[in-house]
């Protein structure tokens, strides 16, 4: 043999493809987990970028989207059965090398990609993103999970209900064990209304806008979108549903916050509060925990149509900001102040209605932030505990004698629902508060299953809704 035929390789180097579809979908999934960062916040800004460089159309952005959230979502099913087809501990595999077999696990098992091209554009991304070697090793766990479909994985990785119902539904269900307990305490029931609980929490959610009142109606809006982009909402007067593939950021009372994206959910507590019968004045407003926005947006317009003033505080200045955003082009009087609802700059007693909906932990809305699910820990609940008794005390002596308060939650952890409010009332961890419960469930008119009252939750399965929880509370003395 010639020195030049000893000097060729055997092989011909291939330059791997890049799929700038597969690439985006795993910088977002790095993003969220080097940065902690939310795949709501950062898939917008990327689809962006590839959009102005010509990368994407709208097909390639909705791929894009599945394969994030999708992978997101169902983590904690596919991380089981990666385990499965790897002989080592999974902790032990580098984040990256999991993201791309995470995105490739959901190709096989949550689409309708063709195995053959779900494995090897999973491959050709490890290739581009890890490099050859450790593509070798993405190419040799998927091929694995290629053989079986997702009820088989979910049948071998899954122990038996009956062996261990919680965590047979941590499996099946993607959340981890101490959120399906946590959940399970809530509703109540059986297996039927958990197991359509955890379900509806990896359906993809609806995109719900609100119509602002004295700005724009929900029929205004509706025509404005037409019968094929938008639907009336299921329970809120000022709600509207875009169908599948809506662009908010497209519509015209969007841009102008002539109307906002919210989930119908928080319409109902931010309504359900504006509508709870009073005696006497009903002139000052108060959301106490404005951030970002949203609420504080439809109460100020609330507010307007009675001659009302909000007053809105949020005590991170970036949120204020979303708050002033938000509350921009309100026809009645309102401000945005920065402070602390617990060391609160206002005098006690001057507010006819009081809104603190509370940091939490925010399982309530798992369906739009799925990575929450993976990064809360039970522990978090103590460290909101504190915060969350000390707002609600404080909004009870920033409203009159006979004025309401509206104790709202983005979670149905009943440490953080009725648990707090119970405590409040009795004087745990503090004084008593001279308030009495006021029955929600007739503020919410329609609305159906809401429960024994005084307080209600609200829940995704049920009401297509986020699992919003309102307990209104009138001042007695």
């Amino acid at each position: 043999m010639n020195e030049q035929a000893r000097r060729r390789p055997s092989k011909t180097y291939r330059r791997p493809k890049k799929d700038p579809v597969r690439i985006l979908a795993f910088e977002a999934l790095r993003a969220v987990d080097e940065r902690a960062a939310y795949a709501n916040l950062v898939l917008p800004p990327l689809l962006k970028i590839a959009r102005e460089a010509g990368d994407f159309d709208n097909r390639d952005a909705a791929l894009a989207t599945e394969l994030v959230y999708g992978t997101l979502r169902r983590q904690g099913t596919y991380d089981a059965i990666i385990s499965a087809c790897i002989d080592r501990p999974l902790r032990q595999v580098d984040p990256p090398v999991l993201d791309v077999l995470a995105l490739g696990a959901h190709q096989l098992l949550g689409t309708r990609i063709p195995t053959h091209a779900a494995v090897s554009a999973s491959v050709e991304l490890a290739r581009v993103v890890l490099g050859d070697g450790r593509a070798k090793f993405v190419n040799a766990v998927l091929r694995k999970i290629s053989k079986d479909d997702l009820d088989a994985w979910v049948e071998r990785v899954a122990p038996p209900y009956d062996e261990d119902a919680e965590d047979h539904l941590a499996v099946v269900h993607s959340h981890p064990r101490w959120i399906v307990s946590a959940l399970w305490d809530a509703l109540g029931g059986g297996r039927a209304g958990i197991e359509d609980l955890l379900e509806a929490d990896n359906e993809r959610p609806e995109v719900t806008l609100v119509a602002r009142p004295g700005r724009v109606s929900a029929d205004a809006l509706l025509d404005t979108l037409g019968e094929e982009s938008g639907l009336p909402g299921r329970w809120s007067p000022y709600a509207v549903r875009l169908t599948e593939g809506g662009e908010p950021g497209a519509i015209d009372a969007v841009r102008e916050g002539r109307a906002g994206v919210q989930d119908e959910g928080s319409q109902l507590v931010a309504v359900a509060l504006a509508n709870a019968p009073l005696e006497g004045t009903d002139n000052r407003w108060l959301d106490g925990c404005a951030g970002p926005g949203g609420k504080a947006a439809l109460l100020a317009a609330l507010a307007a149509e009675r001659g009302a003033h909000l007053l809105a505080s949020e005590k991170q200045p970036h949120r204020a900001r979303l708050v002033e955003r938000a509350l921009a082009g309100n026809p009645g009087p309102y401000q945005v102040i920065t402070a602390d609802g617990t060391r609160p700059p206002w005098r006690p007693g001057v507010f006819d209605r009081v809104l603190v909906d509370v940091p939490c932990t925010g399982l309530g809305a798992l369906r739009r932030r799925p990575e929450a699910r993976w990064r809360r820990r039970p522990e978090d609940l103590e460290g909101f505990a504190p915060l969350q008794r000390a707002l609600l005390r404080e909004a009870l002596k920033a409203v009159r004698v006979g004025g309401v308060v509206g104790y709202a939650t983005c979670s149905p952890h009943l440490a953080e629902t009725r648990v707090v409010v119970e405590d409040v009332l009795k004087g745990r961890g503090g004084p008593a508060a001279e308030a009495e419960w006021v029955d929600a469930r007739p503020l919410m008119p329609g609305v159906a299953a809401l429960g024994d009252g005084p307080d209600v939750q609200l829940w995704p399965h049920v009401h297509g809704t986020d699992a919003m929880y309102l307990a209104l509370l009138r001042r007695t003395a």
